[in-house]
């Protein structure tokens, strides 16, 4: 099955010389976005994993229905202040900019095997930020998980050792 049937290319967005890979058109195909989790599923089903991970917000639509399927909890990885509770934070470089993730403190329990999920792989720095906060609760990296790898970008660079199942590469 060929997911990339159901990924949107808009070229020149966020700005020139860029080729957004949209997944909204394949979320939006409910059986479609039910096969892409379920093989996402299949792909890391032979690892122990105590938590899901994801970064908001598309994150959050990979790694929760992931979560639910593998019958695990899903810890989600936000932007600084919009945690209620009390968080740890880490700053990272965008493509475009700076930001800064935050997760809550009692997101992960120590020794606990964490899978980081998102919609899309690129240039790792979200991922490897993730991994840091992860890392400082006391997690344990047991993969990455994306719909989709922009292989040219080498995001996979930022993380070695680590495990990464990709549905589609560009």
């Amino acid at each position: 099955m060929d997911f990339k049937d159901y990924i949107r290319v808009i070229p020149d967005f966020p700005q020139p010389g860029i080729s957004f890979k949209d997944i909204t058109t394949l979320l939006k195909d409910g059986e479609m976005y039910r096969k892409a989790i379920n093989e996402l599923k299949v792909m890391v089903s032979d690892l122990k994993i105590d938590v899901i991970a994801g970064p908001e917000a598309r994150g959050f639509v990979v790694g929760a229905p992931l979560a639910y399927a593998l019958g695990v909890g899903f810890a989600p990885i936000r932007k600084s202040g919009k945690l209620p509770g009390e968080t740890i934070e880490v700053g990272y470089d965008l493509e475009y900019g700076k930001d800064t993730l935050a997760m809550h403190t009692d997101a992960i329990e120590k020794g606990q095997n964490v899978l980081i999920a998102d919609d899309l792989l690129a240039t790792g720095g979200t991922i490897a930020t993730s991994i840091n906060l992860i890392e400082q609760l006391g997690g344990k990296i047991v993969g990455a998980a994306f719909l989709i790898e922009l292989s040219d970008l080498n995001g996979r660079a930022k993380l070695p050792g680590i495990d990464v199942f990709t549905l589609m590469n560009y």
